[in-house]
């Protein structure tokens, strides 16, 4: 029986809600499956196939991260592709692409940063996950901002600063999940900046609660998904295992705040099973990854 490492994190050895589903899922397409820590010395990685899923601490450690994902034999997504996705200067790219992306300036330490006159705006660093190191401020609060971005900077952080798209706080956010380059399904998260909040960078937990619910996309939002997958296949020209793109709406229409190809949610317990074969979100993983074995 072929078999499948996937690699999580010392704070979720366990990993998420979506291990054990997704471990029932590979046994009925035959694949053997275990759960690894990536920073643990003992695990011979070299074996077969690794599987990013739950390594949520690497935003702490990137470049190390990023070492060890370039040194495993055979991984998805890919190294080349989790060095491109790891630092949210991706966001430029989709934008020079001409994909629909929240609008994003960005300032490395020592550069100054530039924050909107008017409205409200997110600061955060452009390597981060779970909303570690955001803050939300309005332009009365820019000292505050500043501060917030100084901090960011003493921690040698990118900081990027966006628009606040307030459309999220009734409409929600959209994630697309895609599997080998199709669509999956979508769900609903809602708002997880409440108004004057800056989460720290070097909190203690792996992301901030989430509200989860299934979602049927919009004609429009599949529409921008479409064209983020198509900037990944022209750049790494294959699709990927998994991708997941994360939409706001905005007064223009859905636009991107994030693509998700390193170690996302997939969120396999909320998908539909499909009517026609009856595959589960967790069988259409579990059927891509032997597909690579």
């Amino acid at each position: 029986m072929p078999s499948v490492l996937l690699a999580t994190c010392a704070e979720l050895p366990a990993a998420d809600e979506d291990a054990a589903v997704l471990d029932a899922a590979l046994a009925r397409h035959g694949v053997q499956s275990s759960w690894a820590v990536w920073t643990d010395p003992q695990v011979d990685w070299d074996t077969g196939l690794v599987v990013l899923r739950t390594t949520w601490d690497y935003t702490l450690r990137r470049d190390e991260f990023v070492t060890w994902v370039r040194s495993l034999p055979r991984v998805a997504n890919e190294a080349p592709v989790v060095v491109w996705n790891t630092d949210k200067l991706y966001l430029g790219d989709l934008a020079a692409a001409g994909v629909p992306t929240v609008p994003t300036t960005f300032a490395p330490p020592g550069e100054p940063v530039t924050l909107p006159e008017q409205g409200e705006f997110v600061v955060k660093p452009s390597i981060g996950a779970g909303s570690r190191g955001a803050g939300r401020f309005t332009a009365d609060r820019a000292e505050a901002a500043r501060a917030h971005a100084a901090h960011l900077h003493e921690a040698g952080r990118v900081v990027m600063v966006q628009p606040y798209l307030d459309q999220v706080d009734t409409v929600g956010e959209t994630s697309l999940i895609y599997l080998d380059g199709r669509f999956s399904h979508a769900i609903r998260k809602g708002p997880l900046l409440p108004p004057g909040i800056a989460h720290p960078v070097q909190s203690r937990s792996l992301f901030v609660e989430e509200a989860i619910e299934p979602r049927s996309p919009s004609p429009a939002e599949l529409g921008v998904g479409n064209a983020a997958l198509t900037v990944i296949r022209d750049r790494f020209g294959a699709d990927q295992l998994y991708t997941r793109v994360d939409l706001l709406p905005s007064a223009g229409g859905p636009v991107v705040v994030e693509l998700e190809l390193t170690e996302p949610s997939l969120f396999l317990l909320h998908g539909p099973t499909d009517a026609a074969d009856g595959d589960s979100p967790a069988d259409r993983f579990a059927a891509a990854i032997a597909a690579r074995l």
